[in-house]
């Protein structure tokens, strides 16, 4: 399994020892067309040796990293295993966010969020009501238009749909970015880190380091919680208005303090640069550009609060038509041609076993945080990390096509779940974080999930 170590190149790890993996090298709950199993253990695996070579940085001895490739599958399909108090699962999808037959092919629309919802149906001109009866409406307004129209409207109306397209179809109108899987660039200078502290967390590669969470959904939320689990202290901010569905209110803040900010106002966007003035690490989430206004571009950044480190996530990447538009996992799965290349039939688009683009990009996003506070220890200079779910896309596309054999039957899956399975407080349970450092199992930090409930503040 070699498939991390170009990664490892690109993040500047010039001494990785190596991660000893254990379990199958294709666990059968990932099978797939593409290289999805690959892709999951190198993203984890980048992101643990990344960890690794901050502890050797910051204290002369490079821990050893060990893997379970079953955790990797489990874990990659964590928002699947999450159980409610009750022991019951968190459907995470609401009725408009699905694939739908256009007039000549194929859309994937996302109305998880209610303004998506309510920009969707205002683009097709529907009338919000009971599920079915929406359903129905917004069907037929779908199948009357051609694919790339609806696409249009939808995300002229602040909507999202994508219309369905062939890899060959993306890379004609979208080329792909001369840039690396997870980009770095200089940003500015800063003190090394030192040796971590002593007390709790002391002993994992991160411990004393602050990151503040500007992210949603799953991507951004993965990184950061597994930045958590090798020792940082992560302190969440969400906008009070818009706050996340039941399963993300859950899954996103495992192992983090959450908060509630609104950067609208002037007290709101005080308190966020208070808080980034003593952060090693501001992590966004959001379309480029989206941020501009609140001061947290990375120059901004770089500016106002120099030494930050600087991690940024895009659904589309930065440039070309699509570089500020907003977008999910479903809906660049469809747009880029991995839907037509996980069909099963050749007439409907597929989809991937996991939602890899979010948890490949959330892992290597963690690995770019942790290279780029590498660097500012050995060299007293910061990075900006910069990634893509699009460019995760192409990275899965380039590893070609596989062989797949059934996936297992869902008890056999749940079997191996288990083994992993963790009290994440409140009564929910759900996958602890992926690895071992020196034969220590990494584990979330004992921070409830309570969404919102923390202070805008870092632990004293």
């Amino acid at each position: 399994m070699t498939l991390w170590s170009p990664v490892l190149a690109d993040l500047r790890c010039s001494e990785t020892g190596e991660v000893r993996l254990t379990g199958e090298s294709r666990p059968e709950v990932l099978a797939s067309p593409l290289a999805v199993a690959e892709c999951a253990i190198a993203s984890v695996a980048t992101c643990l040796a990344a960890a690794a070579e901050l502890g050797y940085a910051r204290t002369g001895r490079r821990p050893d990293v060990a893997l379970d490739t079953a955790h990797v599958a489990a874990a990659v399909r964590g928002e699947v295993w999450l159980r409610d108090p009750a022991g019951q699962p968190v459907n995470g999808w609401a009725p408009l966010s699905r694939l739908w037959r256009a007039g000549d092919g194929w859309v994937r629309t996302h109305g998880n969020y209610p303004w998506h919802r309510a920009a969707l149906l205002t683009a097709l001109g529907v009338a919000d009501g009971p599920d079915k009866e929406t359903e129905a409406a917004v069907a037929a307004a779908v199948a009357a238009r051609p694919a790339r129209e609806v696409e249009r409207a939808v995300y002229q109306a602040g909507g999202l749909a994508v219309a369905a397209r062939t890899e060959a179809e993306w890379l004609a109108e979208q080329p792909v970015e001369a840039a690396p899987l997870v980009g770095l660039t200089p940003l500015g200078a800063a003190p090394p880190l030192g040796a971590p502290p002593l007390g709790a967390g002391g002993s994992l590669p991160a411990a004393g380091v602050r990151v503040l969470d500007l992210t949603r959904v799953i991507a951004g939320p993965v990184g950061t919680r597994m930045l958590a689990a090798v020792g940082a202290e992560v302190l969440r901010i969400d906008d009070p208005h818009r706050p996340e569905p039941r399963l993300h209110a859950v899954d996103g803040v495992v192992g983090k303090a959450s908060a509630a900010l609104d950067a609208d106002t002037e007290d709101g966007r005080r308190t966020l640069h208070r808080l980034i003035a003593d952060a090693d690490v501001v992590v966004t989430g959001y379309r480029p550009g989206a941020m501009r206004r609140l001061g947290l571009d990375p120059d901004q950044i770089a500016d106002r609060h120099p030494g930050t480190v600087v991690a940024t996530l895009s659904a589309w990447g930065t440039t070309g038509t699509w570089g500020t538009r907003r977008g999910f996992d479903s809906l660049v799965q469809v747009a880029t041609g991995i839907g037509w290349a996980t069909s099963t039939d050749g007439t409907r688009p597929g989809s991937l076993p996991c939602q890899l683009l979010d948890h490949a990009t959330g892992y290597l996003l963690a690995a770019g945080v942790l290279a780029a506070l590498t660097h500012r220890e050995r060299t007293g200079k910061t990075l900006h990390a910069s990634l893509s779910l699009a460019r995760t896309a192409r990275w899965l596309l380039d590893q070609g096509s596989r062989e797949t054999s059934p996936a297992p039957g869902g008890n056999d899956a749940a079997d191996r779940a288990q083994l992993y399975r963790t009290d994440l407080g409140n009564g929910w349970s759900g996958i602890t974080a992926p690895g071992s450092l020196d034969g220590r199992a990494l584990s979330w930090p004992h921070l409830p999930p309570r969404y919102l409930a923390s202070p805008a503040a870092w632990r004293p």
